[in-house]
């Protein structure tokens, strides 16, 4: 059976710029929508008044960037902002985008676009249908996890004191972005490093008088119930598309942060704490301390595991790193699309509301995140939180409803995701779309998820029309011919949006 194709590793941006995404988007996110630097987007972001059909010629703010480069409010080039641009006529609109949206083949399209001010539907194709989400489901976690977690939320990884004499234990905490180095305060991938990690336990140890051999066990229990999804293909677990889960890993579970494709460890952890253990014996070796070779599982402490998966059990804490932010790590995993780092932020969020930090904790935590924010459920059925497994249902208009809550609902927290959105032609799983002349005109200012299994197609996200309207949207292809061109449908609809005067 062929292998499904998902997402990991298609188009991603090299790691360096990878690491200085968040900064650059936030000011990409400013010039295209014209908002000064610091403010949020607020349900009564409109656009300039218009009252003619799309321009031939696009208007100011929706010139095209070649780059991702600084710029804002005051820049000269941002035309300012008005309440009363006009919103698109339902039936143009919908001639617009029933000429775009046509499968290659087999399968159809079911799609919803809405007023993201006012939530008023402005085109429906079959929007309440549940369909296959593919990663679009992405969005349903990192809206969760902005919710319970908070965006400022850091994961902590610790060393702490064995139970036995002369055994420190290093403890996972939910932090699967740790780099082999030293912590890199301005990354998000290796923003905390084993090799910081390791001078500290030294630190620690000759503080304490530690003399002779030291022994490195592992204690990988945060998470409960099975490291794999049942709902998970095996074939995609080989080929890399995620990995059995794990509360630490380096590099979201990759042998080389910079390889973002290709099969993955498959004990994360233990990855993770052998390359500690080689990095403590570096570092042991100038205090005059040895370690022994090997490391072994711990059973886990005694007690309820605190929220954030810090020491636990009473042992005392010998060193500690801390990840980079929640809203920084939702960026990325919504920009790379990375189902191994979706799941484990998902399982941190059951922690974080009393649940256990297992696939059914998950689950039950960012349903209950969207109910909060009132979302429909009646419909969506979840098998994972990363949109690998094809039990997922959800429909266009739940898809296009969290959006808008992203970037206009009453919740702040959402707010964090907005730059992780790939940006149409520049960024992440985007970056090499947007590409021909019937989808040039989104380059640069469609900003959506994308989701790809090989008979499913998604893309939900925003855009400013050529009035200034802020519109959000969701496309899904379900039941398309393997191998057809259906994401490039999905881009034309979007990028017809980005054209729109629609009247």
């Amino acid at each position: 059976m062929k292998r499904r194709t998902s997402r990991a590793g298609a188009h991603r941006a090299p790691g360096p710029v990878r690491r200085l995404l968040p900064m650059l988007l936030l000011s990409l996110l400013v010039v295209a929508l014209g908002v000064p630097a610091g403010m949020e987007i607020a349900p009564a972001f409109h656009g300039p008044d218009s009252t003619a059909n799309a321009p031939t010629t696009p208007v100011p703010w929706q010139q095209a960037p070649t780059s991702l480069s600084p710029g804002g409010a005051g820049s000269g080039v941002i035309t300012p902002l008005s309440a009363s641009a006009p919103l698109p006529g339902p039936v143009p609109l919908a001639a617009r985008l029933d000429d775009a949206l046509k499968t290659d083949g087999a399968g159809t399209f079911s799609g919803v676009v809405q007023d993201a001010a006012t939530g008023r539907l402005l085109f429906d194709r079959s929007g309440n249908e549940a369909r296959v989400p593919a990663s679009n489901m992405k969005l349903l976690t990192a809206a969760a996890a902005l919710r319970i977690l908070g965006p400022d939320r850091r994961f902590s990884t610790t060393v702490v004191a064995g139970s036995a004499p002369g055994t420190v234990v290093l403890t996972g905490g939910g932090d699967v972005l740790l780099g082999a180095g030293e912590s890199a305060p301005d990354a998000v991938l290796g923003h905390a490093g084993l090799t910081t990690l390791a001078q500290e336990t030294v630190r620690a140890l000759q503080n304490d008088g530690a003399a002779g051999t030291v022994s490195v066990r592992l204690d990988d229990s945060l998470f409960t119930g099975p490291s794999l999804n049942p709902g998970w293909s095996p074939d995609d677990v080989a080929a890399g598309e995620t990995a059995p889960l794990f509360p630490l890993a380096l590099n979201s579970a990759r042998f080389d942060p910079a390889q973002a494709a290709g099969p993955r460890p498959q004990d994360a952890a233990m990855s993770a704490a052998e390359t500690f253990s080689a990095r403590l014996t570096a570092a042991a070796a100038a205090a005059g301390l040895t370690v022994a070779p090997g490391v072994e599982r711990v059973a886990a402490p005694a007690g309820d595991p605190p929220a954030g998966g810090q020491a636990r059990g009473g042992a005392r804490v010998l060193a500690e790193v801390q990840s980079a932010t929640v809203g920084e790590q939702v960026d990325l995993l919504l920009r790379t699309s990375d189902n191994f780092l979706t799941e484990v932020i998902g399982r941190m969020s059951a922690l974080a509301g009393g649940r256990p930090g297992s696939n059914d904790g998950a689950i039950d935590a960012v349903l209950a995140q969207l109910s909060g924010l009132g979302i429909p459920l009646d419909t969506l059925h979840a098998a994972d939180v990363s949109g690998l497994a094809v039990g997922n249902r959800v429909s266009a208009r739940q898809l296009s409803e969290v959006v808008r809550a992203i970037t206009s609902g009453t919740d702040p927290r959402l707010r964090a995701a907005l730059a992780g959105f790939p940006v149409a032609a520049l960024t992440g799983t985007l970056g090499a779309r947007y590409a021909d002349a019937s989808t040039a005109r989104g380059a640069g200012l469609v900003r959506a998820k994308t989701g790809t299994l090989n008979t499913v197609t998604a893309l939900s996200g925003y855009v400013v029309d050529a009035d200034g309207r802020l519109l959000v949207f969701s496309f899904i292809g379900n039941g398309l011919a393997p191998g057809a061109d259906n994401r490039t449908a999905l881009d034309r609809a979007a990028s017809a949006l980005a054209g729109c005067g629609c009247r």
